[in-house]
């Protein structure tokens, strides 16, 4: 369990950076255009990702957050969500690969930004942080088709590939 969660958060960062380093890219005004979609354009998509990731973080290490919704009312501009990104990603590598078996294993429990009381293992939390990336950067490849745009092949399969050339 210790090894893939090593390997889902270095492939989490991995995805991340293709993929901003790719919106970056794109022709200008292009990431921050309305579009019909949860969270109207691909920056503030990518920003939810980042509090979802925040609010998570502040579960792993027992601490309270200030977010009271699963985004916020505005996005910072890309490099500098780009810059806070890459800083909880490298958080995420560091917690997984010193975590413990027992550690990983250990139920937190916590309430979501709703109130709802929440339980999840540390491991869960990992899992579910990466999975739930993974999702939202669906919605940004599709918001980049739309453009359009071919976004970054960023599947695991591809991450593994490269990661043993």
């Amino acid at each position: 369990m210790l090894e893939n969660l090593k390997l889902l958060t270095q492939y989490k960062s991995w995805a991340n950076e293709i993929t901003f380093l790719s919106v970056k890219s794109l022709p200008q005004g292009e990431a921050i255009k309305e579009r019909k979609t949860r969270f109207k354009n691909i920056v503030h998509t990518l920003n939810h990702v980042y509090v979802i990731d925040s609010i998570f973080k502040a579960h792993l290490e027992g601490k309270s957050h200030n977010y009271n919704e699963r985004n916020t009312q505005d996005h910072p501009p890309l490099e500098e969500l780009w810059q806070m990104q890459r800083a909880i990603d490298e958080w995420y590598i560091n917690y997984a690969s010193n975590i413990s078996e027992t550690a990983a294993r250990e139920m937190i429990n916590f309430n979501f930004v709703d109130g709802e009381k929440g339980a999840m293992s540390r491991a869960e939390m990992i899992l579910h942080v990466v999975n739930h990336g993974t999702y939202h950067r669906g919605f940004v490849s599709d918001m980049m088709y739309q453009i359009p745009v071919i976004p970054p092949s960023n599947d695991l399969s591809v991450f593994l590939k490269d990661r043993n050339k």
